[in-house]
């Protein structure tokens, strides 16, 4: 398939699971979150931040050299210092929402062991994993950020880690799905990973969804 065909096909396999329609997502739109979701949010995100170097270069272990390689590089590059390392912009959101420290919940694990079960099973596999995550992220990023802004009057600082993957997440979703057509898997297989993927994090929403008025 051409990155044109792969990115039709797993558009229309998630059309069920485009994330900014989970009422979660819904909710943050409308500033309507409850005191403390925000926090206990980006506490649980930060497990999937900090873990995302590490998932690429589980994808780079996998990967012989070539194209799909060097833009799965090029995205790792991104994340560790471009600007400066993401999980350090993040914090900063996490931060402004008043995140603590906790355990991941059973859904956040659950996403976690997704992708690392996918990228075991094929490298192609765990980048459409990923795929379905970053053809969604620029526009969910960009939401993000502006309801921060708009609802829950978070800073420049707070909203950056958003603003930023506004914009270099458009490059990330163009590298996925180039470099998943260039691997030239199986399309029932990838389009299974992808489904996986958006399923895990359909939970998560859904996980932080049932724990309002839940202390954290």
């Amino acid at each position: 398939m051409t990155p044109d065909q792969l990115q039709a096909s797993l558009s229309a396999a998630l059309v069920d699971r485009q994330l900014l329609d989970h009422p979660f997502y819904r909710r943050w739109e409308a500033g309507s979150l409850q005191p403390g979701e925000l926090g206990a949010y980006a506490a649980q995100y930060r497990y999937f931040e900090a873990s995302l170097p590490g998932i690429l270069r589980a994808l780079l272990a996998r990967l012989g050299p070539g194209r799909a390689a060097e833009l799965v590089q090029q995205n790792l590059a991104d994340e560790e210092s471009n600007p400066e390392p993401h999980v350090a912009v993040f914090a900063a959101f996490a931060d402004a929402v008043g995140a603590r420290d906790t355990l991941p919940s059973d859904a956040t694990s659950l996403l976690l062991t997704t992708y690392r079960d996918l990228i075991e099973s094929s490298p192609a596999e765990g980048l459409a994993a990923l795929v379905a995550y970053e053809m969604q992220a620029p526009a969910i990023a960009a939401s993000k950020a502006d309801g921060l802004r708009r609802h829950y009057e978070i800073s420049a600082a707070g909203t950056r880690f958003w603003d930023i993957h506004a914009t270099m997440d458009l490059d990330h979703a163009r590298w996925g799905i180039e470099a998943v057509a260039e691997l030239g898997a199986p399309e029932g297989r990838l389009v299974g990973a992808a489904r996986s993927a958006a399923d895990a994090w359909w939970a998560f929403l859904d996980d932080r969804d049932a724990a309002v008025g839940i202390p954290t």
